[in-house]
């Protein structure tokens, strides 16, 4: 490597290929193209062209990866991959055990998009809350003037309410105090106290008895999968809400459902699916009191500009032998 400024830095071995593997609109385009100057060649790669992912992954010395998953066959292709960058901190969608076996680190990068989670999961609260996908829907049909009498009962403020987040990671850090300043009670479930937390910590039932919104903050592993389940569901307060910017299979859908037809679940706000992307035929995507997004409440300008700083130094880092940061495998 050598030295241009305190901070830049080239390639003495030459350029390092890298996939970026998500679409990059104009801005994000132009930042990547700039790390050409440091010897990071990178290739934007949208997540649906899978011909071209297929041509670039043989010459391809890293891959920044978001949402697709990696699997074996993935990592096979790549012969020349040394480095699978998770852009973001869930990395159960990348086959750890073959990058493991190839000698592939694995990094990903806590706290880069906590921000982002955090305002996108209040964002989904409140439309939970004030009733978001009718009021738009209606106002888009010219119905806006004329709504049911039964949206009064419907919509409901933070203040007064009890929130129960469950987990305690870096986006509830973030989120509690802003809760709690909006005149929430906060509540929140995690294996051990949290030091410095805003809110109290509670048994995961007691959370469930007594919260108005259930948060879920907590990785996809085989303990949480399915975590909310219908005999969960059967324990929460009646007329809960339940939000999710975690991911999709911490929920049991099925139950969701029958709870939601029921009115056992007043309203959800939902980010991630436990299939995605979620078909358009989906029986969820049909009640108007489920307020959704494509698994982006990472997405910001911000987030992007956070996490290409960390994924090019970790470039860096691998070309001079130096300790990763945040690595997983």
């Amino acid at each position: 490597m050598t030295e241009s400024g305190p901070d830049t830095w080239t390639y003495d071995s030459g350029e390092m290929n890298i996939i970026f593997h998500y679409a990059a609109g104009p801005m994000l385009s132009e930042r990547l193209s700039g790390l050409d100057a440091q010897g990071l060649q990178v290739s934007v790669c949208p997540e649906s062209d899978d011909s071209r992912f297929a041509e670039l992954l043989p010459d391809c010395d890293v891959i920044w990866h978001l949402l697709a998953p990696i699997d074996a066959a993935t990592i096979e292709a790549a012969p020349k991959l040394r480095l699978i960058q998770k852009i973001g901190v869930g990395v159960n969608t990348i086959d750890l055990d073959a990058a493991q076996r190839r000698g592939i680190s694995v990094c990903n990068m806590p706290g880069t998009n906590s921000r982002a989670v955090a305002e996108m999961t209040l964002f989904l609260i409140l439309g939970a809350l004030r009733c978001g996908s009718q009021l738009d829907a209606a106002v888009r049909a010219g119905r806006g003037w004329d709504l049911p009498s039964v949206i009064q009962d419907r919509c409901g403020e933070v203040r007064g309410r009890t929130i129960g987040l469950v987990g305690y990671g870096a986006v509830p850090r973030l989120l509690a105090p802003i809760l709690v300043a909006m005149g929430a009670r906060v509540l929140y479930s995690s294996r051990r106290p949290q030091l410095d937390a805003v809110g109290v910590r509670c048994p995961f039932d007691a959370l469930l008895a007594e919260s108005d919104v259930v948060s879920l903050h907590l990785p996809l592993t085989s303990e949480t999968r399915c975590l909310i389940d219908a005999s969960v569901i059967d324990r929460m307060r009646r007329g809960a809400i339940i939000i999710n910017t975690a991911r999709g299979a911490l929920i049991d859908e099925s139950a969701l459902l029958e709870a939601l037809r029921t009115g056992r679940i007043r309203a959800a706000g939902l980010d991630v699916f436990a299939t995605e992307p979620i078909s358009p035929d989906s029986p969820l995507l049909a009640f108007d009191n489920v307020v959704v997004s494509p698994h982006v409440a990472w997405l910001t300008s911000e987030t992007m500009e956070r996490s290409v700083t960390v994924a090019a130094e970790n470039c860096r880092r691998l070309d001079v032998g130096e300790p990763l940061l945040h690595r997983v495998v």
